[in-house]
């Protein structure tokens, strides 16, 4: 192959040392070049108005291909300065002439152009490169994060809606809503008190089986205040201590701040002790010369098993006028129920737990006996005790499943979790107002993920208007690198009498 036809490859970051190598170019050439810079940045402030010096001076790195535009240009705007001998008059000309000559010499625009081409290749376009590829990765760890936030948002409404639909408000001004619930609870006492009727076979059982068990009493009576519930519903706790039906009932006035932001509300106010005004029993004188029976009076008191005082009251008719004590009404017409005492003992927090605790006595009972009666080998069984009431002998363990299963249902019904927020609510401000913060809290938390997600959206906006600025400055870079690739070839190949050259290596790939 004729030599002239043989094509000499070089490598994009080896070319420059190829050229001072070959000695197209000095070692010591930026120590020239810089000389060069300066008349460019000086030449600069003096140009005519041309379109294709504007174009040419924008946004790029002036080297010795653009000075030859330049010159072309000027030729052009500088025409009028033309003398006999075609030389020019013009300072521009002149220059722009001067910068070429010094480029010229000892190939220094080859040695810089060649940097130019190695710097684009290895630095800038890469750099820029890496620029768009960390917004395009911004925009996708935001638009992750913007789908958790939504997951967390959507969740966390949900658990405000599903606990605002528990409650029975809407959510909108919450804490007087709760406080608005507190009408409901005399009906929703009422429904509780009329489905605990279904225990009554249950406590009759246990009944049967604790006498039968203790050798007592089979007509004693066992879990005390659940069998009052069903056998006189849901009373006041006044009548359930004392027999009897108040005169009057006051009940217990609850203060709440309608305030919103008010995290600590007072406690509930029961009234106090109950004032029976001032008596001075110095002068007390009590006739019992009018009596008209001799029969004794019995002042005893009765207790129940839990405690609860039952007064046995006896009517008298004795005048009390002097003594200044007013009786308005006597007998079983009682007195006046006032704080805890007006509570109905659904509604009572001490009566309430009693029931709770005898439905869950009861609720053991019964397992207990499933399982026994389940087991052969039970020691307990009631089958080897022909003696053992008929109640007792008449179960099997689909029958005492089935009374368990009441027994649950009541269980589930006192337990139901809107009416122990309702509870609690009523005889606790500190829980009103944790239950408020609570869902407040929920509403806040939406709100900062909602924050978040703009703040994320946001910086996808701003990283796509980065990329959209970069792109072109990417291209136009990459456009330019190619160009100058060209005229570097072009440039040795004349100096090897025309023989092809190819820049190889990174310059070719870029896109």
């Amino acid at each position: 192959m004729d030599e002239q036809h043989i094509p000499i490859d070089i490598n994009t970051n080896k070319i420059l040392d190829w050229l001072i190598s070959r000695r197209h170019v000095s070692k010591d050439w930026q120590n020239n070049i810089l000389n060069i810079r300066e008349k460019i940045n000086a030449a600069i402030q003096d140009m005519p108005v041309h379109e294709g010096i504007i174009k040419l001076l924008s946004g790029q790195h002036i080297n010795y291909f653009h000075c030859l535009k330049i010159v072309d240009i000027l030729k052009e705007t500088e025409a009028d300065t033309k003398n006999v001998f075609g030389r020019y008059g013009s300072q521009r000309m002149k220059d722009w002439q001067d910068i070429i000559h010094k480029y010229q010499k000892e190939n220094l625009y080859l040695a810089e152009a060649a940097q130019i081409l190695i710097r684009n290749v290895n630095f800038e376009v890469p750099s820029l490169k890496k620029q768009i590829a960390k917004c395009e990765q911004t925009q996708l760890d935001c638009e992750k994060k913007i789908k958790d936030y939504g997951k967390a948002e959507t969740s966390t409404l949900n658990e405000f809606k599903q606990t605002c639909k528990q409650l029975g408000i809407p959510g909108q001004n919450i804490k007087k809503e709760l406080i608005g619930l507190l009408d409901e609870l005399p009906k929703i006492y009422k429904e509780t008190a009329s489905k605990m009727k279904g225990v009554e076979d249950a406590i009759k059982l246990y009944s049967a089986f604790v006498s039968f068990l203790s050798n007592l009493d089979r007509n004693m009576e066992v879990l005390p205040t659940l069998s009052y519930l069903i056998k006189n519903g849901n009373s006041t706790t006044y009548e359930y201590m004392y027999g009897e039906k108040p005169l009057s009932i006051e009940s217990p006035e609850l203060k709440y701040s309608d305030d919103e932001s008010q995290q600590n509300a007072e406690e509930i106010d029961y009234g106090g002790d109950i004032d029976f005004g001032d008596i001075n029993t110095e002068n007390i004188t009590i006739d019992f010369e009018n009596k008209e029976t001799d029969e004794e009076i019995d002042w005893g008191n009765l207790k129940t098993e839990d405690g609860f005082e039952i007064v046995q009251h006896s009517d008298l008719d004795v005048s009390l006028e002097e003594s200044g004590i007013v009786v308005e009404n006597s007998g079983l017409d009682g007195g006046i129920a006032r704080g805890e005492e007006a509570l109905t003992i659904l509604d009572n927090p001490k009566t309430r737990d009693r029931i709770l605790n005898d439905l869950i006595e009861l609720s053991a009972f019964l397992k207990m006996r499933i399982f026994e009666m389940s087991s052969e080998s039970s020691l307990f069984s009631i089958s080897q005790m022909p003696d053992a009431p008929t109640i007792l002998l008449m179960q099997t363990v689909e029958t005492v499943t089935a009374i368990h299963d009441n027994v649950q249902i009541a269980l589930n019904e006192i337990n139901n979790k809107r009416l122990q927020h309702l509870h609690n609510i009523k005889h606790s401000p500190k829980y009103l107002d944790m239950l408020t913060s609570t869902l407040k809290q929920k509403l806040s938390i939406v709100e900062r993920l909602q924050q978040k997600k703009k703040c994320l959206e946001d910086q996808i906006v701003a990283s796509q208007a980065e990329i959209k600025k970069i792109k072109p400055i990417l291209n136009t870079i990459i456009s330019n690198t190619k160009v100058l690739q060209k005229q570097i070839e072009e440039e040795i190949s004349k100096k090897y009498k025309g023989r092809p050259v190819h820049i190889v290596g990174g310059v070719n790939v870029l896109n």
